[in-house]
């Protein structure tokens, strides 16, 4: 390496080191002051720098959109705080030491705030500090320290919702995993601020502290010091030392005060994108208050003996703001209105068209999936009205397209006058699969099994997994999330309901098309693996019936080509689709275990009791190609002692497989599929060689 090139990565480091230097200095500095005479010029400026921090510090707290994108103003209020009390210790020692010399033995700024802010009387400026003092420590300091403490509680008590609603969400297809991973970063920074701003309340209220018992100090101090060290008279002593001590306690407390209210604003924001000015506007912009309000000063101002022209001009501004906001929102409903007017005559326009001749065109097949709304429901599918059903639908679709392996059709939606208003009806293949009833504008607190309290509300169901669930108004969102309700609104509950019956029914949307596109698919990559299977080897009903048995047992068909080269193998041996579903779960066990047990090396399994396998195994040899099943007594007591197995399994958070023979498989994994949901059924050649079993209970056993 060169010379040259040496030096320039020298340089690099310096500035690399010399990053992040400014605060470790800055409290070494502070430090620095408590031990180390400082002269009184010095002491001005750094008086001056810490009111100008101070000025900083309160303007960004006023002008920051969200209280959380300020999170380092805990760290810098404990940083203002060191540094204001280690100049109240540099400059409690100049004014004890220089004070009989005279009012600028301190300072510029300490003689101006004790001769020019309270006109040189020390009666005055005590009375001035100690009103500073109550209003810093007993309403501002003490009012935001009790809001940070509820605020940080309730934070953190509504974090586990907040993230359940994160995970519901992402489960649902509404967002993305890096959405989700921002969500949940913001929730961490909104529970790490606000904790942060409990403790950090607590410096101001110790800061408001110690300016009263350092004000005591210097003045019995000065006292001291000038009477008996300088031979200065009782009244001498307290007109100097005590202007030199109200002056330097309102140096620090005007700083103290700004940090006080800063504090105040950041807990007391809402947590919107919104800076205060916006805030204000949005919120207090109300006409009839505004409208009510200038009369009020404006009949005040007309009262003989008031002040006129102050409650007159108020009046009258008030009003002008009031005349002012309403046309505003007269202009938009108009440009609203017309937008709307322009729309329904361009459909006026189209219905006079002439109707053409019925045709074959006009006959309209059932749709794949449909979903029919009340007419008070048309606006959460109404883009135009600011509905967000149709995108949460689109991100249904693509989520479980990409888990099950082939394109989920389109949801058709119209509306329906024959349902109740509030109701939503979801038809797979023109059969009413599922409905639900919504409250729209409100917003659906659902009991995820363990919460802390009731909530007010309307009480109603989850329609989409039947738990317990309350019907809230949005402002109580943030109450529900703090007693653990996992709190969704009514296009998230629609959208959920569409996902999970769509899950549990993914194999009525595979049809012929679908599979003929995927072997398309799958043919532009692997050419000859496609290249007679249909209908050479097998028709291509016999592949569609397979696809949809292992989609009914849910396994999702997105390893094409193991599915296909199973087929191509056992094909020319067979054409029973249930022969050929055993052979292809086989080649797809890996796949199957791994959606069941994740990346874990044991398989916790349920198994049936040998006597109980092989009743099994008799009965359905009794029942031959009838296919009569498992007999209705065992059936009953078989359904019982499974749902109980499976109960135990869900209650210690582990999957619930049961585990038996190849050809118990099929009928069993038809028998719980309704009866018994979340159950897997696995066969023992299914269980991949580097996993182990560990059986956590037998079924039948005696």
């Amino acid at each position: 390496m060169s010379f040259k090139a040496v030096l320039q990565q020298l340089n690099a480091d310096k500035k690399e080191y010399a990053k992040g230097v400014g605060t470790p200095l800055l409290v070494l500095a502070a430090l620095g002051m408590v031990i180390l005479p400082l002269p009184p010029f010095l002491l001005d400026i750094l008086f001056s720098f810490n009111i100008a921090l101070a000025l900083v510090v309160l303007l960004v707290t006023v002008y920051t959109m969200k209280p959380v994108e300020f999170g380092m103003f805990p760290a810098v209020l404990l940083i203002a705080t060191i540094m204001r009390l280690a100049l109240n210790v540099a400059s409690t020692r100049v004014v004890l030491l220089e004070g009989h010399n005279g009012g600028d033995a301190a300072g510029k700024v300490i003689e101006a705030f004790g001769s020019v802010v309270i006109g040189g009387n020390y009666a005055v400026g005590l009375v001035v500090f100690l009103i500073l003092i109550i209003i810093n420590f007993v309403v501002i300091t003490k009012g935001a320290g009790r809001i940070s403490e509820v605020s940080a509680r309730f934070t953190l008590d509504a974090m586990p919702g907040k993230q359940m609603a994160i995970d519901a969400d992402l489960n649902a297809g509404f967002i993305s995993a890096e959405q989700a991973r921002d969500r949940r970063e913001e929730v961490t920074r909104e529970a790490d601020f606000y904790g942060s701003m409990d403790g950090a309340s607590k410096f101001v209220k110790g800061d408001a502290i110690a300016g009263i018992v350092i004000l005591i100090i210097n003045i019995v101090g000065g006292l001291f010091v000038g009477m008996i060290q300088h031979d200065l008279s009782f009244g001498q002593a307290m007109e100097v030392y005590t202007l030199l001590t109200i002056g330097d306690g309102l140096v620090a407390q005007l700083p103290s005060l700004l940090l006080s209210i800063g504090t105040a604003i950041v807990v007391t924001r809402q947590n919107e994108s919104l800076n205060m000015g916006d805030q204000f506007k949005k919120q207090l912009g109300n006409e009839k208050s505004l409208f009510i309000a200038s009369g009020i000063l404006i009949t005040m101002g007309l009262v003989p003996g008031m002040p006129h022209l102050a409650f007159l001009s108020l009046g009258a501004l008030l009003g002008y703001l009031a005349y002012y906001t309403q046309q505003s929102k007269l202009k938009v409903a108009a440009a609203e209105a017309e937008a709307a007017a322009n729309g329904a005559a361009g459909t006026g326009v189209a219905n006079k068209q002439e109707q053409k001749e019925l045709g074959w065109d006009d006959v309209q097949q059932v749709d794949v999936i449909g979903l029919e709304v009340g007419y008070r429901l048309i606006p959460l599918v109404d883009q135009s009205q600011g509905g967000e059903l149709l995108n949460r639908i689109k991100g249904v679709r693509k989520k479980l397209s990409q888990e099950l392996g082939f394109l989920v059709p389109p949801v058709h939606i119209r509306d329906n006058l024959e349902l109740d208003p509030n109701a939503y009806r979801i038809t797979l293949m023109g059969v009413s699969t599922g409905e639900g009833e919504l409250k729209h504008g409100d917003e659906l607190a659902i009991n995820p099994g363990q919460v802390f309290g009731p909530i007010k509300g309307i009480e109603t169901k989850d329609p989409a997994f039947g738990l317990d669930a309350v019907w809230i108004k949005p402002d109580q969102k943030d109450e529900a999330q703090s007693l653990g309700y996992t709190v969704v609104d009514s296009a998230t509950v629609v959208a959920t309901h569409i996902s999970q019956l769509l899950t549990n029914s993914a194999a009525l949307l595979l049809g012929h098309e679908e599979v003929q596109n995927l072997l398309d698919m799958l043919g532009k990559s692997h050419p000859r693996l496609v290249e007679g299977l249909v209908p050479d080897v097998l028709p291509l009903t016999v592949i569609v019936k397979v696809l949809q048995n292992l989609l009914n047992e849910g396994v999702a068909i997105r390893d094409m080509r193991s599915i296909v080269q199973t087929l191509v193998e056992y094909g020319p041996r067979s054409q029973d689709p249930d022969v050929l579903t055993a052979a292809v779960r086989i080649s797809l066990r890996r796949l199957i275990v791994q959606d069941a047990v994740g990346m874990s090396s044991e398989i916790p399994v349920i198994t049936l009791a040998p006597e109980l396998e092989q009743m099994l195994h008799q009965s359905l040899q009794n029942a031959g190609d009838e296919g009569a099943g498992i007999e209705p007594g065992l059936a009953e007591r078989l359904q019982v002692s499974l749902n109980e197995a499976h109960q135990n399994q869900e209650m210690s958070g582990e999957p619930s497989i049961l585990l038996t023979s190849g050809m118990l498989r099929t009928v069993l994994s038809r028998f719980v599929k309704y009866t018994i949901p979340g159950l897997r059924v696995m066969s023992y050649q299914e269980v991949p060689d580097e996993r182990q079993i560990k059986i956590v209970s037998s079924v039948g056993q005696q």
